[in-house]
């Protein structure tokens, strides 16, 4: 079984940072607005990320965080989303991305999960005992017709597909601020590699484009090669 060719995009610090802090109260969403220097060319990371793929994966854990579970319901948008979650949407979460999605596909372990109380036409469940996140690629593809797909979870399951060599292509846009502490969430985080044996765990990129944007931002575009 083939599995969608993926694509890691991210907004970061100069040094690898997706929060603004170790809390779920801090975000670059909406912090980032906020500061002097920063905010003048965020938009343009905006911009960008209206050109991806049609298809984007995500976290209930980031979603959760950024609000959905509260949010009325948004209008429908032409992109299909995919959520790896099992306890953070609630059925209002559920709902929501019904609601914004051309299809909704959730992966979960949780047999238990809210999303099984709710009845739409395009919500689509893929629960297994334990996950295995390429067999779920691979079916996202074969059943339901993902040939791309956009990737923007946090830096804890980035770090899944990093390991598990799921990853594709890597498409960067760099903010000209460095946030530093060491509980701050970065691009990948995850379990740290703790021996020479495991430096296959690596991957090693080969850049493509790297493209100078206005207000001191910098995007960069790489393949992934092992």
């Amino acid at each position: 079984m083939e599995r969608p060719v993926t694509t890691l995009f991210m907004l970061m610090s100069v040094d690898g940072k997706i929060s603004t802090g170790a809390t779920d109260d801090l975000d670059v969403d909406r912090d980032f607005p906020k500061i002097e220097g920063v905010k003048e060319g965020l938009r343009q990371y905006y911009d960008i990320e209206q050109t991806t793929d049609l298809w984007s994966f995500n976290t209930g854990r980031v979603q959760a965080k950024m609000g959905v579970n509260e949010k009325d319901s948004p209008e429908k948008t032409p992109v299909s989303f995919v959520i790896y979650d099992n306890r953070h949407l609630t059925e209002n979460g559920v709902r929501y991305f019904c609601a914004k999605s051309k299809e909704f596909v959730l992966i979960t372990t949780n047999p238990m999960h809210p999303a099984f109380s709710v009845k739409e036409d395009n919500l689509h469940i893929i629960l297994q005992k334990h996950l295995n996140l390429e067999e779920a690629l691979c079916t996202l593809r074969e059943e339901y017709g993902c040939e791309r797909l956009t990737i923007q979870s946090g830096g804890s399951f980035n770090s899944v597909f990093l390991r598990e060599k799921l990853f594709d292509c890597v498409d960067i846009v760099v903010a000209p601020v460095l946030i530093g502490g060491k509980d701050t969430s970065t691009l990948i985080d995850g379990k740290s590699l703790m021996s020479s044996d495991e430096l296959s765990g690596l991957g090693v990129l080969k850049l493509v484009e790297c493209k100078p944007l206005q207000d001191s931002y910098v995007r960069m575009r790489y393949q992934v090669v092992s």
